[in-house]
């Protein structure tokens, strides 16, 4: 049998790997993010949640920012270029956003 230890409000996300990942452009944005929730963190230990969710949004965003092609489809949005509808990758996609208006 093997043991995990138990932490209840683990990290998962180590912030700096997320600034290796993230592109130096956002870097400052970052920082104030994460800096702003971990001393709203130290102050109300009840914060500590939110701290956990601002690496993981951060997270998040540093794979999707460094993806190969990001800024082109980025830049093609902004100038108004057509993209794929998302019929046409995301099999059932019609279904699925029928099916989430019935759910309300």
């Amino acid at each position: 049998m093997s043991a995990q230890p138990v932490e209840p409000h683990a990290i998962e996300h180590d912030p700096d790997e997320i600034l290796t990942h993230l592109p130096r452009r956002y870097h400052d944005r970052f920082l104030a993010e994460y800096r702003e929730a971990m001393v709203a963190a130290a102050h109300e230990t009840w914060r500590w949640k939110h701290l956990a969710e601002v690496l993981t949004r951060w997270h998040l965003r540093s794979i999707t920012y460094s993806a190969p092609g990001y800024e082109q489809a980025r830049a093609d949005v902004a100038a108004g270029v057509p993209g794929v509808p998302a019929d046409h990758v995301i099999p059932g996609w019609s279904q699925l956003v029928a099916g989430a208006g019935r759910e309300e």
